[in-house]
């Protein structure tokens, strides 16, 4: 039996909000709700567990949904702010090795 992988597969975020509240109202597991509407368990196990976190109930230290989107777009920042600073200091090796001469 092969398994079919869903890796890269992106939801909609109305579509994750219902899955969840689907968990939470029908009394069923999140392996048998994630088989009625064909997504892994694992997925919407993450998703449920990342919904307790956003509402202020998951485990100590764990990230929010909106601090997961900052760190990335502060990752990002940092990363072209590393480039500006390397291209900087190139132009100015290169100017200072232009008036030395």
């Amino acid at each position: 039996m092969s398994k079919k992988s869903n890796t890269g597969k992106r939801y909609a975020a109305e579509f994750k909000r219902d899955a969840i509240a689907l968990v939470h109202s029908s009394g069923e597991t999140v392996t048998e709700v994630a088989r009625d509407i064909g997504v892994s368990p694992e997925g919407l196990r993450n998703w449920v567990n990342q919904d307790k976190t956003d509402r202020g109930l998951g485990p100590a230290g764990a990230l929010t949904t909106a601090e997961r989107e900052e760190l990335v777009r502060l990752r990002r920042q940092v990363r072209e702010l590393e480039q500006t600073v390397e291209v900087l200091g190139k132009a100015t090796a290169f100017f200072a090795n232009r008036k030395t001469k």
